[in-house]
């Protein structure tokens, strides 16, 4: 027969390998994420404390106060607490499983290509949330509080619950970490050669507008966290050409050295 069966096993072994070890390595990442949770929820409460400081330093000495509005909401704002901060500490531990997952089947050169975006992505996630947890909440949360006095005769007194606070200290922590990836994102296009670096150099001020648009929706309605957000990507839109830059000088390099390699020597 033109189709048998042998060639059909041949070709399904490899993937039902592949498919056992991708099952057994999102089992270690859960299992991982698991972990972490269960220790982060047994330190939920110094956790919370430690991203209730923003606020508190916000706040006049001996003054705020969180509250909440119902009586199970403590309880899940630890529970959320605990597995933010769990997927933080294991998302290491996750990201080297699908790393050692795809890897096999990359050749040298694309490893080497591939593991600087690997290692810069957690460490500029960790700057864009560094950057929201020490200067950009205590600068809205301080913006937000000058709204209290008296108006219209009344005492207008801010009373954030638990659950609202603990999304907006989210929201600040995931909007500037996935941001500042914009490097990250940008190299591996140009890497891949869907974008050049001619075509973002030209699309320049159509980058600023965006970036300011994006600076807008992802931070209160304030200017200074808009400027906090938008002049850092600018700065890192602008590293990313230059390195770019540098990355095609040395490809350039790197081809006419090849093309002297290969000329044939002529002889006397």
């Amino acid at each position: 027969m033109a189709l048998g069966i042998d060639d059909i096993d041949e070709t399904q072994a490899p993937l039902l390998d592949h498919l056992i070890e991708l099952r057994a390595r999102l089992v270690r990442c859960v299992l991982a994420l698991l972990v972490a949770f269960g220790v982060c929820l047994y330190f939920a409460d110094p956790i919370l404390g430690f991203l209730i400081q923003p606020l508190k330093g916000a706040f006049a000495d001996g003054q705020g106060q969180l509250i909440f509005t119902k009586l199970y909401e403590v309880f899940f704002v630890e529970l959320k607490v605990a597995l933010f901060a769990g997927f933080c500490i294991s998302f290491p531990f996750i990201a080297n499983q699908l790393w050692a997952f795809v890897a096999p089947g990359l050749y040298a050169n694309e490893k080497k290509a591939f593991l600087p975006f690997l290692l810069a992505t957690p460490l500029l996630f960790i700057a864009g949330a560094a950057l929201a947890y020490y200067i950009v909440m205590p600068t809205a949360f301080t913006w937000f509080l000058g709204f209290e006095g008296a108006v219209g005769g009344l005492e207008v007194e801010a009373l954030p619950t638990a659950n609202e606070y603990l999304g907006l200290v989210m929201q600040f922590i995931l909007a500037f970490g996935i941001c500042f990836l914009l490097p990250v994102l940008l190299l591996l296009l140009h890497r891949a050669g869907i974008v050049s670096r001619e075509q973002l150099a030209g699309a320049r001020r159509y980058i600023i507008v965006g970036v300011i648009a994006l600076a807008a929706i992802v931070t209160p309605p304030d200017p200074g966290s808009q400027l906090i957000l938008a002049v850092p990507l600018l700065l890192l839109f602008e590293g990313s050409l230059l390195i770019m830059r540098i990355t095609e000088r040395k490809n350039r390099c790197q081809d006419k050295a090849d093309d002297k390699g290969e000329q044939p020597a002529t002889g006397a």
